[in-house]
């Protein structure tokens, strides 16, 4: 990367980046656009399962999801901390994640999530490590 960053428009485009990637994982229809922001070498680290690690495995795992009776994500990013070479990222924020219980009745689980994003060589951001787990409860 050439010249300064600009931090503030580069927060934009990743929060905004995010949004997109939260956007087509809630309608749950694009499976190859929902796995095209995570990284080739991704590890996903969901409560209570193993490490998810590779666009294969990652496969598996939303087509497994987006079968589930009832499933929707969605989720939100708050904050956006750079590394100082522009080149990672790191994102907080918090997931809802709805599914049908055993009796058919949807069953609604908040959390809370760091995601950390790496910029390829195409310049673009991709999530390379996605991890949360359950908020408090109230």
């Amino acid at each position: 990367m050439s010249g300064r960053l600009d931090i503030n428009a580069e927060r934009a485009r990743l929060l905004q980046r995010d949004a997109e990637w939260a956007l087509a994982a809630s309608e749950g229809r694009d499976l190859e656009r929902i796995l095209s922001f995570w990284t080739d070498d991704a590890v996903v680290l969901p409560p209570a399962l193993p490490a998810i690690v590779g666009k294969a495995a990652l496969r598996k795992y939303v087509e497994s999801s987006l079968q589930i009776p009832g499933f929707r994500i969605t989720w939100s990013s708050h904050e956006a901390v750079f590394s100082p070479d522009g080149q990672f990222a790191y994102l907080l924020g918090n997931n809802v994640v709805t599914m049908n219980g055993p009796d058919g009745v949807p069953v609604t689980a908040k959390g809370r999530a760091v995601t950390v994003w790496r910029r390829g060589a195409d310049g673009e951001w991709r999530c390379a490590v996605d991890i949360w787990n359950a908020e408090p409860s109230a």
